[in-house]
């Protein structure tokens, strides 16, 4: 049976030979009692729509715009979908999982983050959808924590791993 991991299975991984985190900023602040936070690294528009189709050959990917912040590190956010690009690199070896939910800030701040799975075998700086949904808007500083890891442990490893074109994504 999988387990979801405490907040000293998760340092006990980061201090690892093999860490699964690299790139994080506050690591006291940052491992929680069941997840790990993400930190916002940049955060753009779209501009342009995307495809998804049968084969994968077939996708394309929305055109990006760069939001810049002010002198202070602060964005403005009207109501809207942007796409958030987190500045921590995550290495999950292949019997480990992970589900991303925002900070519950975000939430009562009418914010949502939606995200993909981080599927076992997954290595890179991940990006998700954040929406504003409080029609007066939103302010958040690049480095804030806005969502958390919540890591899964598998029964049994994957024998493969993540292979998709995600990986090794934003990795400097």
């Amino acid at each position: 049976m999988g387990a979801v991991l405490s907040s000293n299975e998760i340092r006990a991984l980061i201090e690892s030979n093999e860490p699964l985190f690299a790139g994080y900023s506050d690591l006291d602040a940052q491992v929680q009692a069941n997840g790990f936070d993400l930190t916002l690294a940049e955060v753009r528009r779209f501009d342009g729509a995307g495809t998804i189709a049968i084969d994968n050959a077939d996708r394309v990917l929305p055109e990006l715009e760069a939001i810049e912040p002010d002198d202070r590190g602060f964005l403005t956010l009207p109501p809207g979908g942007y796409h958030i690009t987190y500045a921590e690199t995550v290495s999950l070896p292949k019997d480990l999982m992970a589900l991303g939910r925002p900070r519950s800030s975000l939430t009562r701040s009418g914010v949502a983050i939606h995200t993909a799975v981080w599927d076992a075998g997954y290595s890179g700086r991940s990006t998700s959808l954040m929406v504003v949904y409080n029609p007066q808007g939103f302010r958040v500083q690049l480095g804030a924590r806005v969502a958390q890891l919540v890591f899964i442990q598998l029964s049994t490893p994957d024998e493969v791993g993540y292979q998709g074109v995600y990986q090794g994504e934003n990795v400097r």
